[in-house]
């Protein structure tokens, strides 16, 4: 059930697949590359002044290191698993999880035009989450192996 959920496409259709592609391409290398690896790159000035959520189940062991390294690895490491379309649901969760922290406990106090950006990641992440990355996709790949080795 698990090797299910993690590698199926969910959709067979050309068409849908083709625009599940481009979804993945344009979120994913706009978030690597216009947050993610700005993180990554000012890790050393950012690390001790990065915010942490205020929520009992992490600030109670998350400190500013553990959280700018949690969110590097959703937006660069999540954000290059749902450009090529591996393990795409688990990488959309993680993303999703990271922009509704961003979008609602870090940037809480700001106004909803500056929640945007947070708030579009999210949305195409939740849409990844439940579509799978479509048959141009890793995923799709490995799904079809396991059908034609274990058939």
């Amino acid at each position: 059930m698990m090797k299910k959920w993690f590698f199926s496409n969910s959709t067979f259709d050309p068409m849908a697949s083709a625009g599940l592609l481009a979804l993945r391409i344009g979120i994913g290398s706009m978030m690597l590359g216009l947050h993610g690896w700005e993180k990554y790159q000012n890790f050393a000035q950012a690390k001790d002044s990065f915010p942490v959520p205020k929520i009992v189940l992490l600030s109670s062991w998350m400190n500013s290191t553990t959280s700018l390294v949690c969110t590097i690895f959703a937006e660069v490491v999540c954000s290059a698993l749902i450009i090529v379309g591996m393990a795409t649901r688990p990488a959309a969760v993680l993303l999703a999880f990271t922009m509704t922290m961003a979008a609602f406990v870090v940037l809480a106090d700001k106004p909803l035009a500056g929640k945007e950006m947070a708030l579009l990641y999210l949305t195409a992440a939740v849409a990844l989450f439940f579509t799978g990355g479509g048959i141009y996709s890793f995923d799709a790949r490995f799904s079809i192996v396991k059908k034609r080795m274990f058939s």
